[in-house]
């Protein structure tokens, strides 16, 4: 069931940067980040809310709150720096690249969470890269 989410997180990211290059048009890419965290930051909460999922604030341990204050300040510069090459980029080129991101997530997951590395995962991490080297210098 899980790859049905991945499908659709895939999916919608997808047209996250269709939608993000024809909006970022002739404006600051910061601001265009910006605006699109604050429709994040609404959906989020009203998602939470709506599941009650609010309760479970006081159960966060200071673990969770470290790492997840991390993860948005990674998912922050993320998007500014996506933003930034879709403004500068072709659509064709920038969301593959970023999408490299899933090689350094293999890689990252085997240093710190100490996920297995097999053979698929070494072939398709090179397969990965091959193809962002590609699409920088066509």
């Amino acid at each position: 069931m899980w790859w049905i989410y991945a499908l659709l997180s895939a999916f919608f990211a997808a047209l996250t940067a269709v939608l993000a290059k024809i909006g970022i048009k002739g404006i600051d890419s910061n601001l265009a980040t910006a605006i699109r965290t604050v429709v994040i930051l609404l959906l989020a909460w009203a998602i939470v809310f709506f599941k009650g999922g609010q309760t479970g604030i006081s159960g966060l341990t200071k673990q969770n709150w470290v790492f997840l204050i991390l993860s948005g300040l990674a998912t922050g510069l993320s998007w500014i720096f996506y933003f930034k090459a879709l403004q500068m980029g072709k659509v064709s080129q920038v969301a593959p690249v970023d999408k490299a991101s899933v090689a350094i997530a293999l890689i990252l997951s085997v240093i710190f969470l100490g996920e297995p590395l097999t053979y698929k995962t070494i072939i398709a991490v090179l397969m990965i890269i091959g193809g962002t080297i590609i699409l920088i210098f066509q």
